[in-house]
Formats: structure tokens, sequence, C-alpha cells
């Protein structure tokens, strides 16, 4: 299955910031040797080499773009209310579980409960859309505002990620 994730860094120029988002994006696909692979691969929105990925299956995004353009407040808002809409969805999953298995049904995966627990405690993965530029997922609105604050120029880049 494909999806867009975006990477938050901190760059001067687009192509500082299209860099440093291939530097998230090869973390999580495993490409640094410290890593481990969250996603099978990755395909940024300048690349125009594939049939089957990035611009070919979503059409013209931005490269990177600033975060405080309008361009980069959508792409923004796109990842936030992603993560947010995903992180429901499996919470109420969640809550069905617990009213409707046993604690043995839940423990064999019925309906794929566990798997619906486990999707609400990830850190990174399907259900994570935001990513730091340290490869690692924005998981809560506090934490999204914290960043931006602190952040002098961030950017955001998007990548068509499969896994």
């Amino acid at each position: 299955m494909h999806m867009v994730i975006y990477a938050l860094v901190e760059a001067s120029t687009k192509d500082e910031a299209l860099a440093t988002g291939k530097t998230v994006f090869d973390r999580l696909v495993g490409a640094d040797a410290h890593s481990c692979a969250v996603f099978d691969y990755y395909v940024t929105f300048e690349e125009e080499d594939t049939s089957v990925a990035g611009k070919a299956r979503w059409g013209d995004l931005p490269t990177a773009v600033p975060v405080d353009t309008d361009d980069g407040e959508e792409l923004l808002d796109r990842g936030w209310e992603a993560t947010k809409e995903e992180f429901e969805r499996n919470l109420e999953r969640v809550r069905e579980a617990l009213d409707e298995f046993s604690n043995e049904e839940i423990m064999r995966d019925e309906d794929l409960a566990r798997h619906a627990f486990h999707q609400v405690g990830a850190y990174d993965g399907p259900t994570v859309f935001l990513y730091t530029e340290h490869a690692s997922g924005i998981r809560h609105r506090g934490q999204l505002d914290r960043i931006l604050e602190k952040s002098e120029n961030p950017w955001i880049v998007p990548a068509d990620v499969h896994f």
C-alpha cells in the first residue's frame, strides 16, 4: 500500500530541505545503517522516472516548501489530519474490542483487535504521517506545536512511501 508522509526539517533552501528530507526517508526505509525499516521504499516528488509512485500516483505535490507558505500549511494540515484520523479510527476499534471481546479473544487477535492496540501505540509507520528531521513520528498536537515554535526555518517535504 502507498501513502504520503511528510518530514518537517530545518533548512535555508529548497535543495537543503529536500536533502534533509531524503535523509529522514532513508532512515524510515532502513537505508541508514543505524535504522530499522518502517516502510519498504519511498519516492519524493521531484522524481520523474516512476509510473507507480510519487507524482504518477498522487499528482503534483511540492518537492519541498516552507511551512509558513500556503502550500506548506496545506501539506502540514494534510499530515496532521491524517495522523489524527488514523489515531481516532484505531482508538475506536480498541474501544469496541474491549467492549466486545474477552481477554482470550483479544489475545488471539480476534477481528484484528490486537493490531488496533498496536496501531494506537505506534511511534512510526502507516498510522503516523508527520516526522521530525530525526525520523521520529510526530504523534500529538503539542509535540507538533513545540517543533514549529522552536524551528527558525521549517520546511515540509512530502514523500510517497510503500508499506
